[in-house]
């Protein structure tokens, strides 16, 4: 638990309003601050990567409402040993904010993970990550929608550009390959997942500037608890549990640690701090990494088509990293 709270505590003064409190001098500060939160945005898009590869090898081992009830059961437990001080200091504020609290926590903790665990028993990774890459389109549609957010032509164009990159990649090389690409009732459920993480980050714009971070972290992961328990209890009577072993344990660890707490702490500083529309393209990394994970667990080998993929993705990145304007 020492170990766990060190790392915490070092990822909050990296994700903390200054950035980082190392730097020397007020240029280097402002200097840091200003490219941090793509810092984070990196970190996160790497740490659901891992997720996305070891959810989708256990998936025989982890039935799908199990690995996100215990993923967040994780996470709860780890957050106690940090985060309850200013969660109980802010009860007030809590219960005033309750309903955003309880939307976000429906969104992003019990409804997109939970969708996605669903989709790959019966979709293929192809056809989730295809999907799944379509997140900062509808951002972009959803920022518009509630806030009448949009972005500039060349942000726009940066936005299709990386998604290029992304079904470059899928395809391997080969674009007529995906005209064979059977789609199924996972796809859909993949789709409804897209939609709630991009109503979940465009949400985050109404953030009250007075809850803490580590207060609306505990509030969203008990919110989502709270729609899971039937849902986990309703698998558990169906006959369906998970087989309790050193690596169904090693996934729930990773899962509840680094692409539960980190990744959303990460996530949610970086989209408060430059917006989810220039935050979602960030998505677009996630095959990037798999691609390198995959080299370096499965022993797969780096081809011509990955890289020209990885630049692709990185030039729209770029390109989407301009401020935004807002209209209305």
């Amino acid at each position: 638990m020492v170990s766990i709270r060190v790392i915490i505590n070092t990822c909050g003064t990296i994700a903390g309003p200054l950035g980082c409190i190392t730097t020397n001098g007020p240029t280097r500060l402002a200097r840091t601050s200003k490219y941090m939160p793509y810092f984070l945005l990196i970190l996160t898009t790497l740490f659901w990567s891992g997720n996305f590869v070891i959810s989708r090898g256990m998936n025989a081992d982890i039935p799908p409402v199990s690995l996100s009830f215990w993923r967040w059961v994780i996470a709860l437990l780890i957050l106690c040993c940090f985060a309850l001080p200013a969660f109980f200091k802010q009860k007030e504020t809590v219960r005033k904010h309750l309903r955003f609290i309880t939307i976000q926590g429906l969104l992003g903790v019990a409804g997109f993970n939970t969708l996605i665990y669903l989709a790959v028993q019966t979709t293929t990774a192809i056809n989730a990550v295809l999907i799944n890459s379509c997140i900062p389109v509808l951002i972009v549609f959803c920022s518009w929608l509630m806030y009448r957010e949009t972005m500039s032509l060349r942000q726009y164009f940066g936005v299709l550009v990386s998604l290029c990159g992304v079904v470059l990649i899928i395809a391997k090389g080969d674009i007529s390959s995906l005209l064979q690409v059977d789609f199924n009732f996972g796809d859909v459920l993949v789709v409804i997942a897209a939609f709630f993480w991009a109503l979940y980050s465009s949400n985050l714009k109404r953030y009250p500037q007075e809850l803490h971070p580590f207060s609306y972290q505990v509030g969203i992961v008990i919110s989502g608890l709270i729609f899971l328990t039937p849902l986990f209890l309703m698998e558990l009577y169906s006959g369906r549990q998970m087989v309790v072993s050193t690596a169904s344990i090693a996934t729930i660890v990773y899962v509840g640690l680094f692409a539960s707490v980190l990744a959303f702490i990460f996530w949610n500083k970086a989209v408060r701090t430059i917006g989810a529309n220039r935050a979602g393209p960030f998505i677009h990394l996630m095959p990037v990494f798999s691609s390198i994970l995959a080299v370096i667990f499965l022993g797969e080998r780096i081809e011509l088509f990955h890289l020209a993929g990885i630049g692709l993705i990185f030039t729209g990145i770029t390109m989407t990293t301009f401020r935004t304007t807002k209209t209305g």
